[in-house]
């Protein structure tokens, strides 16, 4: 079996397009279809700067588990980490110990079958396929048992996920849940849709999600720190991504696309 063949797992129906496999496209990458492609050029109409939102949003999340492993977190558990591209959580963190590790967690089959071949040589890293609103299935997955311990603190990741949680599920309980789970110590790193910036803009880009498999429901700024309850967040705060402990800070705010999407950082008390 070719390597592309393996990861096209024979459950997927390529008719319908899926937000991990447009984050790829968006990302420059090759594990996405047609159907994923055709969306694409649609949320591109509705939010032109989308290539940079997804760039500056790929750019929080390697600059915050960086940050999370300068505080000593050496395990960390990936919620929806979509299809591996460049600076994946465990290069990044296993750049700095070797020894750190890493569960990945994403219900898209795709996403799954492409990091279980790029994972098969590394024995501190994983992956499994679940669904984000069930924290049990996750927290009690026996990978993900095998792998963190959870009497020590752990980076909780959910970057650019949990705008596909509809607002009737109850984001702070389920985020709650995850948090109940962790020791004082441990990190969440998010990251959010917002439409407080272009109103008109985001309601184009929900318009067009809608086609998809990942509908996109927003939160406001005061909705997404409210996420990070029982968690003291980290300065800046709840920002845009670019302006999240940003690398060259007087560029920063300068970044297109750069507040589409907030993100933070918090540690729990």
């Amino acid at each position: 079996m070719t390597e592309q063949a393996m990861w096209v797992p024979d459950n997927v129906d390529e008719e319908i397009p899926s937000a991990a496999r447009l984050y790829d496209y968006l990302l420059g990458g090759a594990h996405n279809f047609a159907a994923d492609r055709a969306l694409a050029e649609k949320f591109l109409a509705a939010l032109p700067s989308a290539r940079d939102v997804a760039r500056l949003n790929r750019s929080f999340l390697r600059r915050a588990v960086v940050f999370m492993a300068q505080q000593g977190i050496r395990q960390f558990l990936d919620i929806g980490s979509g299809i591996p591209t460049v600076g994946n959580v465990h290069q990044i963190a296993q750049d700095a110990d070797p020894q750190a590790r890493v569960v990945y967690v994403d219900y898209e089959p795709v996403a799954v079958a492409h990091s279980e071949l790029l994972l098969r040589d590394n024995d501190n890293a994983t992956v499994i396929q679940a669904n984000m609103l069930e924290p049990d299935a996750i927290l009690q997955d026996p990978e993900t048992r095998r792998l963190l311990d959870f009497d020590e603190p752990i980076g909780l990741i959910m970057a650019g996920v949990f705008h596909f949680v509809p607002h009737e599920a109850d984001a702070p309980a389920i985020i709650a849940h995850y948090r109940d789970a962790l020791v004082p110590g441990s990190y969440l790193v998010l990251s959010h849709f917002t439409a407080d910036i272009s109103p008109d803009e985001m309601a184009g880009v929900i318009a067009v999600m809608r086609h998809s498999a990942d509908p996109i429901h927003t939160r406001t700024h005061a909705e997404i720190t409210e996420l990070f309850t029982g968690f003291e967040l980290v300065p800046p705060g709840v920002v845009g991504t670019a302006l999240w402990r940003p690398e060259r800070p007087e560029q920063a705010a300068d970044e297109p696309g750069g507040s589409q999407i907030y993100a933070g950082a918090g540690r729990k008390r």
